[in-house]
């Protein structure tokens, strides 16, 4: 099994930056690519970003340009750098890892983009 903890949200005023990180456990080996979602109140979660073990990078529309997501093998660490922050990424952010098998997720960080 894998376990996936995030940490770095918090409050931050429109145009701000913040950086999430997530730290992965367990059966590492099995994880092909991690990801980050989100899911704002009243609505599905959705895609924010994915990069696989390959380096291979997807990013939602809205945050492209703005988000970068990033993987720290050594430190079995996936971050994702959230600058010229918008209200509308307000969201709480959760950690994904994807097996083969099954995906794992965290218990998700919230992000509040508020003046």
């Amino acid at each position: 099994q894998v376990q996936v903890v995030e940490s770095g949200g918090g409050l931050v005023q429109p145009g701000g930056s913040l950086r999430l990180s997530c730290a992965a456990s367990g059966t590492i080996f099995s994880i092909y690519a991690m990801g980050w979602y989100r899911q704002a109140p009243g609505k599905q979660r959705e895609l924010v970003a994915v990069e696989t073990n390959g380096g291979s990078t997807n990013y939602k529309d809205s945050v492209e340009g703005r988000f970068t997501i990033s993987r720290d093998n050594a430190k079995n660490t996936v971050y994702l750098q959230m600058n010229n922050l918008k209200p509308e990424d307000t969201a709480v952010y959760y950690c994904n890892a994807m097996t083969y098998g099954l995906d794992y997720w965290g218990k998700g960080t919230l992000v509040t983009v508020s003046s």
